[in-house]
């Protein structure tokens, strides 16, 4: 690796000698011509020639020893291998020095903004981890009153609530996700008991929309994170619920390989040319456009606690047909900083 990088420094060098090659060259031609027009013993210019080229060669060499030193100072310097001129301008040039001060300059400069973009960063977090957990308060007082009314409009009213404590656990588990510091509590779980909790969360909807369940017991047990990998399930049933209407919702294992969970809707589905971004954050497709009902973020969140979990996420789908999502529970790395 040092001598291909001694040879590219070297390369440089002699790019950066070319017009003192080309003088020197040049005037070789001119004494030339005039020792052959002037009859002058052609010994007397070899010789002239061979003295000349070795001060040459010399002059070359220091030359390329100065531009070494250069050339790994400002390669250092860049780097971050150091910040302080005094240990890397040695032999430097004037106008060397210069440029090193102003990089040293600019990467300090962008040190302090990046120090000052965290800290803000990091208390817009913690304000609005703060604002969420607060609203959630009001969330479930409303469901309760709403429990004790017996007015029609009571189921709808739980509807909307649901609604509004999916967007709140939604946003939650966004901020969560993109702290470093996430929590993972990896051990055995019943992917049963977490089935039946995002079905149970979700069983108003199941019953307002004449959605009908299939689902039988699996006695499947995963090594992954219980909580998030039950938002993940809820996440995704969330969405085969927007966009299915007196249909069916089919929960079930893979019969072709081992240790994947698949969840089926027969609702609206996906456009084919919608499929590719369908994990992007922000793009809720036609559907989503059409309907509403989108917010852009649950399949985004959704693949992002798949790589936290190392469960791999894959959507099959046709348009008026419904949708399969699959999730190979099988562990992959864990992804703790995607």
């Amino acid at each position: 690796m040092a001598e291909t990088t001694k040879t590219q420094i070297f390369k440089l060098f002699l790019v950066s000698v070319r017009q003192q090659l080309y003088l020197f060259i040049g005037m070789a031609l001119v004494f030339a011509s005039i020792f052959i027009l002037g009859n002058l013993p052609i010994t007397l210019y070899l010789y002239s020639i061979q003295l000349t080229l070795f001060f040459f060669v010399i002059y070359l060499i220091i030359q390329f020893i100065r531009y070494s030193s250069r050339y790994k100072a400002i390669q250092q310097v860049g780097a971050g291998q150091s910040t302080r001129i005094e240990d890397v301008a040695h032999g430097t040039d004037p106008a060397d020095r210069v440029y090193l001060e102003k990089i040293v300059q600019l990467q300090q400069d962008i040190r302090n903004m990046e120090s000052e973009h965290a800290e803000r960063q990091a208390d817009q977090i913690d304000y609005f981890t703060l604002w969420l957990h607060q609203i959630k308060t009001p969330i479930s007082a409303i469901s309760l009153l709403n429990q004790s009314s017996a007015s029609p409009e009571s189921k709808k009213i739980s509807q909307e609530i649901l609604r509004l404590e999916d967007y709140t656990h939604m946003v939650l588990n966004y901020v969560k996700l993109e702290e470093i510091s996430s929590d993972m509590d990896l051990s055995e779980v019943d992917l049963d008991g977490i089935i039946k909790k995002a079905v149970k969360k979700y069983s108003i909807l199941f019953i307002y929309k004449g959605i009908k369940l299939d689902y039988e017991t699996l006695d499947v047990k995963v090594l992954s994170d219980g909580q998030w990998l039950q938002t993940l399930l809820e996440q995704i049933l969330s969405n085969s619920l927007k966009y299915t209407s007196a249909g069916t919702i089919s929960i079930y294992m893979d019969s072709e390989k081992e240790q994947t969970l698949i969840i089926e809707d027969t609702g609206a589905g996906i456009r084919s040319e919608d499929l590719p971004k369908i994990f992007n954050k922000g793009y809720s497709g036609l559907n989503g456009r059409l309907n509403e009902k989108s917010t852009g973020l649950g399949l985004f969140l959704s693949r992002k606690i798949g790589k936290r979990l190392g469960h791999k996420l894959s959507i099959e789908s046709e348009l008026g047909k419904g949708t399969r999502v699959k999730i190979d529970l099988e562990r992959e790395h864990l992804s703790v900083f995607d």
